[in-house]
Parts: C-alpha cells; structure tokens; sequence
C-alpha cells in the first residue's frame, strides 16, 4: 500500500517537471521570435531596443526602394530623349534659330490680330438739322483737302496731250514703296471694266514692279501682256454663291481677301480700283475683314452721282456713310495725298448739283504705318 501511494507520488512528479519544461521550452522561443521576428506585443506602448532596430532597419529598406524605383523611372524618362550629333543638320538648324543674326530662319513676323466686326462706326451728324448741305459741305471739304504731302508722284499722262491724268502714286522715299521696288518686292493690283489707258500700270512695270490687271470682260482666264498679268476677274465686296459658280464654270468677282488667298500674295503695294459705283461697298468690305492692313498705297476713284449699289437710306444719311468710310481709312493710317477731279465730269452729287461738286473725283491715300 506504502509502495503504491509512492510510485504515485513519482508519477506526479515528474509530470510536472515534463510540463514545467515544456512551459519553460515555449517561452524561451516565444521571447526569441519577438526579438528577430514580429515583435512582441508590447504592455506600456514603449519600444524595446529591439523593436526600435526592427523600425529602423524596415525604414531603410523602404527608402532604399523608393530611390531605386525613382532612378530607374528618371532612366525611363531619359531613354527618349534624342541626342544628336555633333554636325547634324538638326543641331545646326537649332544653332541658327538661337542665333537672330542667322539670315536664313527669320523669326515669323507678329500679326495684329483683328477684332470681328459687322458693321462700320458712324460719326455724328455735321449738325443738328442733317441736312444734306451740311452733310455734303463736310464730306467734299474732306475729300479735297490732303493730308500728307508726296515729294514725288507716278502720275498717269495722257498718251497724245501729254497731260497729267486721274491717278498717282506716291513715290516719296519717307513711303515704303521706293524702298520695295528698289529691292524687287513691288507688286500692284489694278481693278477696272475696259481700261484702255494703263500708263500708270506701264510706269510702275517698267520701275520693276510685279503688275495684275484685273477686268472681268477678257476673253482668257490669265494671260500675259507686255510684262503684265491680265486676269479675267474683278474685286467684289461678297464672294460669289457656290451654286452659280459650278454652274458657269469660272468666277468673275471674288472679294480683295480670297484673291490675294488664291494668288498667294500677303500684301499689295498699290491697289488701284475704278469699280463704277461699287467701291463704297467694296471699301467697307476692306474695312471690316481688315485687308487694309495688306495694302500699302489705295488709288480709288468715287462716283457720286448716285449712293452707290447696295447703299440705302435718304440723302444725308448716304453722305454721312460716304464720310464715315474715308474716316474708317483714316483710323486705319491711311492719309489723303492726291485729288484729281476731272473738270469735264457732269456736275451732279446725288442727282442734284450740290456746291458745284463733280460727280466722280479720283482719290490716293497711303498706309503711314504700312511695314511689309
């Protein structure tokens, strides 16, 4: 009985002892895999100095990948980009845009850009009562009075009397149109219906300027006389309707904006018009697409006898529009140099003979602050 209760006693003993070292086995591998793997739980939220060593190291590791991620995205980045070689035409071509004394990459001219309008700005009544006389009287003062004076002038002269004609350019060299023909860059346009005296055209051909005569009645659709070009269109101050143009195969009037487009030309150094009472319309058409900025001298001859195609309204009103569209000329630089009325003209101003004016008066404005 003594033996048995002793035997049981071992028994239990050494259970506990078995148990005790396998609690103790646990632990000590539990505290190891807090040091050098995840980190024990902490009771009073302070880092041990093991888990402190644990941070860094995670930390260095992130920067460490952040920085290798970065450089080979800055490779990435760098890949594409060209280099060229040292006497490559391309780097040649960069070196001359870079250099502004390089003749051959002129830098692209600004453009003034031009607000959209629809309509022209009328200036106030010449008195309270409109009447046409006032309206008149201000409107012939104008157009008689020059602004500018020319030291030279083209003139156009009659082939057998010899004498001074209708139209005049401005050959003064404070003007650019001098300078332009003297470095070949001269080109004028001439707008008329059966004109058979072009001295003033032959003149400036012979000084060496680039000459398009515009008649819609000409037979050919271009050709080339005595070293000018002669084209079967004329200027008008609308473009013409599809439909028609398909169906007659060619166009006869095109606005003074699609013909320099067709043709290619950015400016004209002389716009010489007879549009036989059409230029007031055709006038405020230059005036509100500004395509007088593309014009360095403006010939113009206007009828007075009647408003004009396409101008409405009573008497003085037509005369203060007559008047608002040269002041249009002027606030866009142009200046009055040259008058010619023809004393052989009816005297007629609206059907009326109104201070004795003619009924036609050729006029020449130059562009001051024309710079091609």
């Amino acid at each position: 009985m003594d033996m048995g209760r002793e035997r049981l006693t071992w028994g239990l003993l050494l259970r506990v002892g078995i148990l005790l070292t396998a609690v103790c086995v646990c632990i000590h591998v539990y505290l190891e895999k807090g040091r050098w793997g995840t980190p024990a739980p902490l009771a009073l939220g302070h880092p041990t100095h093991s888990s402190r060593d644990w941070v860094q190291q995670s930390r260095t590791k992130q920067v460490s990948a952040e920085a290798e991620e970065l450089g080979r995205s800055i490779k990435r980045r760098i890949s594409y980009v060209r280099t060229l070689k040292k006497d490559s035409p391309a780097r040649k071509r960069d070196a001359d845009r870079k250099d502004p004394s390089t003749p051959c990459c002129p830098p692209p001219r600004p453009h003034r850009k031009q607000t959209p309008r629809w309509h022209i700005d009328l200036e106030p009544w010449a008195s309270e009562s409109h009447s046409l006389e006032d309206e008149a009287k201000r409107f012939l003062n104008y157009i008689t009075t020059p602004q500018v004076s020319c030291a030279s002038l083209a003139i156009e002269e009659d082939a057998q009397e010899r004498t001074k004609g209708d139209w005049a350019a401005c050959l003064d060299p404070k003007y650019s149109l001098t300078h332009r023909i003297q470095s070949k860059h001269c080109r004028v346009y001439s707008f008329g219906l059966g004109v058979d005296d072009r001295s003033l055209e032959h003149t400036l051909t012979r000084a060496g300027c680039e000459v398009h005569l515009f008649d819609p009645s000409l037979k050919q659709p271009h050709s080339q006389q005595a070293e000018m070009w002669l084209h079967r269109l004329s200027v008008d101050w609308r473009d013409p309707n599809p439909a028609i143009v398909v169906q007659r195969q060619y166009v006869s009037t095109k606005k003074l904006a699609s013909i320099l487009n067709d043709f290619g030309h950015r400016q004209v150094d002389v716009l010489k018009a007879d549009m036989e009472s059409a230029e007031w319309k055709i006038l405020e058409n230059l005036v509100l697409e500004g395509v007088l900025d593309s014009v360095g001298q403006l010939l113009l001859e206007l009828h007075l006898h009647w408003a004009g195609f396409e101008v409405g309204g009573d008497d003085p009103s037509v005369v203060r529009y007559w008047f608002s569209l040269l002041k249009e000329l002027e606030h866009a630089s142009f200046r009055l140099f040259h008058v010619h009325s023809d004393p052989a003209k009816p005297r007629l101003f609206l059907h009326k003979n109104v201070l004795n004016a003619s009924s036609a008066y050729t006029l020449s404005w130059v562009n001051t602050e024309w710079k091609p």
